[in-house]
């Protein structure tokens, strides 16, 4: 990529703020020509309402796996941004609340109470209290110390609530015509709205999939084992050529007649896709993966995805250094074979040689391509710390000039990141990607 030339993520960055202050600056002209209440606590209430109401749209849209986004930005990061626009809408959908039922209680001069239970008994309002009171549990359970006791399957099916959430407060709406209905515009703006976030989310989570998995046909076409612990599943399918997947993405998996149909995971792409198969390498850390080694050829599997920005789009450098922990090296693998012939170095952080799965593999493309491997082996707590900053420069001396993708543990990740930024990489040249479901 040449120098000036605007970054994928960055057109994609610019493109998503723009929307998001292009619509609020249209929600805001509504509250100003329509948004005066019956006094004045019920028309800031409204101003809150309107905002939770947008904000909700933009929960649905940056999960719904636009593939444009996702592959600029990464899912990684855009469902953090979900999570923390999630928690300003649980704080706007509160402050909403608690000033309607104070400005009616105002109104009425009635206590906050006695308000509270008459509203309850107006279906708007009631509508109203049950999509706050499920974006509340929905909040609660994801708070990271509560989320860390639960299973991923039930925060995932807690979390699953929001859905009804939003569908609630979509009723809601309608039935407070104010916030439709206030002027033709308006009307056409929350409808297209509404209908622009579902049917993004829809098309998505559910229709891409199934039509994907229909028209594809995945199954398993060999299980090899890479050692004790890893085992690689090669999967085929119908005409998957027209499988828009590259290396360094990652799918989630389902084998549905093997484990439970809630039992998904996302393994990384452990070769390029060649048209012909796919192929994942997993660790047995948990019931999904380690049953995988007694797939039966022939298995169906249903997949979602390709996902993930962790490809050679995002490249800037000619020159560039993957570094990878454990099975992280999965993606690195894949992404070696995008790479031109030429300057590549691989770092692959274990702690024993046994434990590099797929390191001949590694060596025969850097052989292939000239490319040089750091093996680097040793516990931490035995003082083995190749990933100080000092330590890295010394192992690629010039660091700074090359595109640096790092996959492995958070913990080695957040180490490498810190150490890039101590050695001044430009951000524009380091990509790194969380491959998790929660």
């Amino acid at each position: 990529m040449q120098r000036g030339t605007v970054l994928p993520v960055v057109a994609a960055q610019w493109a998503l703020w723009t929307f998001v202050v292009v619509n609020v600056v249209i929600v805001e002209a509504l509250f100003l020509t329509a948004g005066t209440g019956k006094n004045g606590t019920l028309t800031v209430a409204k101003f809150f309402g309107l905002h939770a109401a947008l904000l909700m749209l933009f929960q649905l849209l940056l999960v719904a796996r636009v593939p444009w986004l996702d592959r600029r930005i990464g899912m990684d990061r855009l469902t953090v941004w979900h999570r923390w626009v999630g928690f300003t809408l649980l704080w706007t959908l509160l402050t909403h609340a608690t000033l309607v039922v104070l400005g009616y209680a105002r109104l009425d001069g009635a206590s906050m109470p006695t308000t509270f239970l008459a509203l309850s008994g107006v279906p708007a309002s009631l509508l109203g209290m049950l999509a706050a009171a499920l974006v509340v549990l929905i909040a609660v359970v994801s708070t990271r110390s509560l989320r860390r006791r639960l299973r991923y399957e039930t925060w995932h099916g807690l979390h699953l609530l929001l859905y009804p959430a939003i569908g609630l407060s979509f009723v809601h709406q309608l039935l407070e015509t104010t916030t439709f209905s206030a002027s033709g515009f308006a009307q056409f703006y929350w409808w297209a709205m509404w209908l622009l976030a579902f049917g993004a989310f829809v098309a998505g989570r559910f229709v891409v999939p199934v039509w994907r998995n229909s028209y594809h046909r995945f199954r398993v076409a060999a299980v090899v084992p890479e050692s004790d612990t890893v085992v690689s599943v090669y999967v085929t399918g119908h005409r998957l050529d027209r499988l828009p997947a590259r290396a360094g993405q990652f799918s989630i998996w389902r084998f549905p007649g093997h484990n439970h149909w809630w039992l998904a995971n996302p393994f990384s792409l452990s070769a390029a896709p060649d048209g012909r198969s796919l192929r994942l390498t997993a660790r047995a850390v948990g019931t999904a993966s380690a049953g995988l080694r007694q797939l039966a050829v022939g298995t169906r599997v249903f997949m979602e995805g390709p996902y993930g920005a962790f490809t050679s789009l995002h490249r800037t450098r000619p020159g560039a250094l993957l570094i990878a922990g454990g099975v992280g090296i999965t993606p690195i693998r894949a992404l070696l074979e995008e790479h031109p012939a030429g300057d590549v170095v691989v770092l692959y952080r274990v702690r024993s040689a046994d434990d590099a799965v797929l390191v001949d593999e590694v060596r025969e493309l850097l052989a292939g391509r000239g490319g040089r491997l750091h093996l680097l082996t040793g516990p931490t707590a035995a003082g083995a710390r190749p990933f100080e900053p000092d330590n890295l420069q010394a192992l690629v001396s010039d660091i700074v000039e090359r595109d640096v993708y790092v996959c492995g543990p958070p913990a080695m990740t957040s180490a490498v990141l810190g150490a890039l930024r101590t050695l001044n990489v430009p951000n524009r040249q380091v990509h790194a990607e969380k491959f998790s479901l929660a």
